[in-house]
Formats: structure tokens, sequence, C-alpha cells
């Protein structure tokens, strides 16, 4: 499964991603470090990579969780990461989160994946309603939710705690499946 978005497109993680996915966490350590703390430290070296993408492969296949690589079509080069997690069967719903890379940011690419994905999401995994959690003050993730057409519903309070720091309130996003008559 392949996703093409123009210069770049997404595919699901594989076990080849390892070097690719150290690489992108160590030069976007400062960018991950608060949002995506696990991410970052379970892919400081290629040996933790490995696991990393040996696990998340298994989690795509069982269908626990879904991770996507956004790359770059000329060079492979990875520019981002979707996840498609918090997987609830009986509501029919899942959470994004995503990252991008530097040298990517601002081109609109995770706002194309993340709508592509959506339908991904809807289309093919059955899900009814998609979130989308972020902090108020992450503009462009709040951006990229707003382009996409979710909605804001409410903040939760003390939702997500970074390293060494307090607890969060954080803005929740939804998209619903409009069900054709």
């Amino acid at each position: 499964m392949l996703f093409d978005l123009e210069s770049y497109y997404i595919e699901p993680i594989k076990t080849e991603d390892t070097w690719n996915i150290c690489n992108f966490a160590v030069s976007n350590e400062d960018r991950l470090k608060r949002y995506f703390p696990k991410t970052l430290e379970q892919n400081l070296t290629p040996d933790l990579s490995r696991l990393f993408t040996e696990k998340k492969a298994y989690q795509f296949k069982s269908g626990e969780e879904f991770l996507f690589t956004l790359k770059q079509k000329d060079t492979n080069q990875l520019a981002g990461l979707i996840y498609i997690k918090e997987i609830d069967s009986i509501k029919k719903q899942g959470e994004f989160a995503y990252c991008i890379g530097y040298p990517f940011e601002g081109k609109g690419l995770t706002t194309k994946a993340v709508n592509t994905l959506s339908k991904y999401a809807f289309k093919e995994l059955g899900l009814k309603t998609l979130q989308i959690i972020v902090h108020k003050d992450n503009f462009a993730s709040v951006k990229v939710a707003e382009n996409c057409d979710y909605i804001w519903k409410k903040t939760l309070k003390n939702e997500f705690t970074p390293p060494g720091e307090k607890p969060l309130n954080m803005e929740l996003y939804e998209l619903y499946n409009e069900i054709e008559p």
C-alpha cells in the first residue's frame, strides 16, 4: 500500500526503515523531545530503531496501531511520521499523531498526509471518529487539524505531561465519517 503525494509518498512502516527513522529522530531531537519523547528515546541508536521498527511493523499487521512514513520520492528521505493510534474497535475511534522534519515544515505535507490517511482510516479501517489532540501553542499542529476539517470539541485538562514539565491542557479536535445515504 502506497499513497502518492506528488513529490512525496506515504507507506506503512517497514523493518527496512530502521536507519531512516534513527536518522530522523536524531536530526529532529529538539522537535521530538516534548511531544514525541517515547518515539525519540526508542530511536536514538540504530539498535533501538531496529527494535522500534520491528515492533511497529508487527503492531501495524495486527491492527493495534498504524505508523506510516512520509518520504521524499527522489531521495527516499524520511520527511515525517504519522500515527493512527489509540484504536478503539468498540467506539470505532482512532487518534492521529504526526511529526515532520525540520527541512520539510511549512510545505503543507502534514496536511496532505493527514487528509489522505483520514480517508484511509474511514474506508479501510472502518473507523467512525478520528481525533487529533494538540497543545494550543503548537500552532502548526492546530493548523493541520483545522485544514483537515477537524472540529475543536473541548479542552482536555492535564491531558499530557512532557518530560520534566507539569501536565498540559490539550485541545481535542475530531472528524467524523459521514454516512452516505
